[in-house]
């Protein structure tokens, strides 16, 4: 195994649990408190993971795959599924098997394995029209559809970025132009010679049926086989010849749509004044979901949209032309106060059905200064499967840099993958039932149940969590990052693992089927086990096998979807009580002695992350539009746990003099004058300069030859006007600095190696980034300085200014601090 392997949580399979040790009855279970829950990422690339170049061996009974687990009678060539216990017979190819010769998917590090699939294996239900892949590969499709209602800057900015996704498509990329204003306009790309668009009205709703026959696709069309075929394709290659009017490859149609860019212009239809322009965001969406349910039924393709503002033009309308209505707010949804949302909601509801049902994804690039909708388009992109990411401005960096990661390739690449189906096998019937948190974009919000396909059985749990009812879902759309929760529900009819059977093992299998970013059929095959404990009799085996991270990131998520789906849910009192539970189940104390109380290490980090989760933008909706909250929350059900981690507790960094860059604790007590923190919250980076550092740098220093190349010694202080100048001076020289610390002796260019070091960082953690986060640099004091001081703990408030130390901060806040909180939890946890 490779060093990865050893120092990366998820190791090779990529799955992370709440509990690695489960309790053995149902009662047991309930008294954890945190749900037993996995955490899958279904195709996270790992160096070890071996891609076999044949089809699995399933088990007759159970389907469950051939895997490390599996006892196997070498003499009789039979092996014994762990899940079912069905004895199964190797086939022929499988004759020279033995303890020295194994196939890869039977060794013991090999949990995880990859097989190559015919498509006729990969799609249960293929397309008669469409080609059995026995062809390797399957092109890429990619439907760009642009918003036109913006100044001609921000329209500029996005056409750019257009025309370096198009540069950086693979050739045989097939790509489609969907622009819309006041009405939706379908480019027509497969005759170069002459531009042909077909307009569609932006005020009423257009059936899939009535796209279709305006568009030239309808069965009319079909009977009457005109049109004519591009040259270089396959008259064979798609179900539908009108593909080729509307869907080109990438190095075909490149030229024409650079051409067809350059000429575009901002919507012309007037706007009357103090009004908002009229954009049909809805039917644009709905028509390019059409046309590629027409074209390529089936087949992996992405509709990318670009908006710019909020749809006020037909179905999926957020608000009203009238620039004196506001866009809805929080406040509005809780009172039922926003007229347009429940109808947008079910509009894009029912576009989401029949994207799904077509086998593609949406992705959503929004950038305006007030909201686009996202909170009512988060169904679609959930439940497709897509990527999303919100911006000022088409010309910020969070959009370009992030826009421009889904088309590059290299160890930047997202690995946008297509299709995915993904189903679970679990040891023996009714051992425990299954439900999936809503999974999105590459979580647990963005999946949808499979219908007719294992579902309603008798391994499903009564209790639906997100998406439920079945044990296989459905995702169009995955990349390497993508994390989607699994929660369990033990059984109570269970006898098998009850206490005091010899049954001590417990076997869960993921297989996830999809196309690969080269179009390749693949199926991931990931077995894992773990331990039954009786926790009825010591429950430090089960203390022992609780994962912090896991168990934050899964209550983020599960109180996220509380938030969505149950009104009035108060979420920060079920946060408490539950830690107050668990506090108390797994807590040393003596009754009614808050002294007394201790926390075991498998747990000591757990309220913090608690304390957080109440305080973060996932919980905490003030000052944030529901657009931006509907946001944090797609993301926080995408990504994997190190990263949805960091967005319910930020890491801080610290530089100074005489050290290395170190963690800090995240707290106003870490500000220092003389010191720089790098904050990393997912959403934002933040780089943070002390006062005297920003004062020496205000000054130049960094940029003097005897502070950037080779410290000086022996220098004039009577030369030194200032105090700062003095101060700075005796760090750079290598005397002793003002608060007694000896400073950087004879090093080069200290200060600009300072000033310079958490930029370097901040690159590092942005590269690796998606969406890319906002960098902020700021001073203390300064007016950015609140995007570090909102996330810190306020242990300094104007209540206990006496306490401060000199060159630190205050946070102005009535915010209960950890050290108060951690008090009250003790308080109440000891309570009889």
């Amino acid at each position: 195994m490779s060093e990865m392997a050893n120092t990366d949580p998820e190791g090779i399979d990529g799955v992370r649990m709440t509990w690695n040790n489960w309790p053995r009855t149902k009662v047991e279970a309930s008294k954890c408190v945190i749900p037993l829950a996995a955490s899958i990422s279904p195709i996270r690339p790992h160096p070890d993971i071996p891609s076999l170049p044949y089809a699995p061996l399933r088990c007759k009974t159970c389907s469950a795959a051939l895997n490390a687990f599996a006892r196997v009678d070498f003499t009789a060539k039979i092996w014994i599924c762990p899940f079912c216990f069905q004895r199964n017979h190797f086939p022929p190819h499988y004759a020279a098997i033995s303890e020295t010769n194994l196939p890869c998917e039977l060794y013991p590090q090999y949990t995880t394995v990859q097989y190559a699939l015919p498509s006729s294996i990969h799609n249960p239900n293929p397309n008669p029209n469409f080609p059995a892949a026995s062809d390797p590969q399957l092109s890429p499709v990619f439907v760009f559809v642009l918003d036109t209602c913006m100044i001609e800057e921000e329209l500029g900015y996005v056409k750019s970025a257009l025309k370096q996704a198009i540069g950086l498509l693979p050739d045989n990329a097939m790509v489609g132009f969907v622009s819309f204003g006041t009405q939706a306009h379908v480019h027509e790309l497969g005759f170069s010679d002459m531009s042909k668009v077909y307009v569609f009205r932006g005020n009423k709703e257009i059936s899939k049926e009535q796209v279709l026959e305006q568009l030239g696709l309808g069965s009319s069309a079909r009977r009457a086989a005109g049109g004519y075929q591009k040259a270089g394709v396959a008259p064979n290659a798609f179900p539908n010849t009108g593909v080729t009017r509307f869907l080109l490859p990438a190095s075909e149609c490149e030229y024409t749509l650079n051409s067809l860019l350059d000429e575009l212009q901002s919507d012309q239809w007037p706007v009357a004044p103090r009004n908002r322009s009229s954009r049909c965001t809805g039917v644009a969406l709905s028509v390019a979901t059409s046309l590629l349910g027409a074209c390529l039924p089936g087949t992996g393709a992405r509709i990318i949209a670009l908006v710019g503002g909020p749809c006020t033009e037909g179905p999926g309308t957020i608000v009203s032309k009238d620039l004196s209505d506001p866009v809805r707010s929080h406040k509005d949804l809780d009172k039922d106060a926003a007229p347009y949302f429940k109808k947008a909601v079910k509009f894009y509801e029912t576009l989401a059905k029949q994207l799904v049902g077509q086998g593609h994804v949406l992705d959503l690039f929004a950038s305006a200064l007030d909201q686009v909708g996202v909170a009512e388009m988060k169904v679609i992109v959930e439940k497709s499967g897509g990527l999303v990411v919100l911006a000022e401005s088409f010309g910020h960096s969070v959009f370009k840099d992030s826009f421009k990661r889904v088309f590059e390739e290299g160890e930047q690449s997202l690995g946008l993958c297509f299709k995915l189906i993904s189903r679970t096998q679990k040891k023996k019937p009714e051992t425990y039932l299954i439900n999936c948190l809503k999974m999105t974009h590459s979580g647990t919000s963005y999946c949808t149940e499979m219908e007719n396909v294992a579902n309603k059985g008798p391994n499903v749990a009564d209790t639906v969590v997100g998406e439920g009812n079945t044990t296989a879902w459905k995702l169009c759309g995955l990349d390497k990052s993508t994390c989607l929760t699994v929660f369990f529900d033990l059984s109570s009819s269970e006898r098998s693992n009850a206490p005091g059977t010899n049954n001590p093992q417990l076997y869960l299998q993921f297989l996830t089927s999809y196309q690969n970013p080269e179009g390749k059929l693949m199926l991931r095959v990931t077995t894992v086990s773990r331990q039954w404990v009786d926790s009825t009799v010591s429950s430090e085996e089960l203390v022992q096998g609780f994962d912090q991270e896991t168990a934050a990131v899964v209550m983020a998520r599960l109180t996220s979807l509380k938030m969505e789906m149950e009104e009035g849910f108060d979420a920060t009192r079920w946060l408490d009580r539950s830690l107050i539970r668990l506090c108390t189940k797994f807590g040393d104390y003596r009754k009614d002695d808050p002294s007394s109380f201790t926390l075991n290490p498998s747990f000591s980090l757990f309220p913090q992350f608690m304390f957080n989760l109440r305080r973060s933008q996932f919980v905490q909706v003030f000052n944030n539009s529901p657009d931006e909250t509907a946001s944090f929350r797609m993301l926080l059900n995408r990504e994997n746990i190190t990263n949805a981690a960091v967005m319910i507790q930020p890491s801080l960094i610290s530089y100074s003099f005489n050290t290395l860059p170190q963690p800090a604790l995240l707290d106003v007590a870490s500000i220092a004058a003389d010191r720089i923190l790098l904050l990393d919250s997912y959403f934002s980076v933040v780089i943070f300069h002390g006062m005297t550092i920003a004062q020496w740098r205000n000054m130049g220093y960094q940029n003097q030859p005897e502070h950037q190349l080779t410290a000086r010694k022996g220098r004039r202080r009577d030369a030194i006007d200032t105090s700062v100048e003095r101060e700075a001076a005796a760090v750079v020289d290598g005397d002793e600095g003002v608060d007694g610390e000896e400073g950087v002796d004879g090093e080069e260019g200290a200060f600009a190696q300072l000033l310079q070091a958490p930029h370097d960082d901040a690159q590092l953690i942005i590269r690796d980034r998606f969406p890319v986060p906002r960098l902020v640099v700021c001073d203390q004091h300064g007016s950015q300085a609140r995007f570090l001081l909102a996330k810190l703990n306020p242990s300094a408030t104007y209540n206990n200014t006496n306490e401060i130390a000199a060159g630190s901060d205050v946070i102005f806040t009535d915010d209960v601090s950890l050290q108060v909180f951690i008090e009250h939890l003790q308080r109440l946890a000891v309570q009889s």
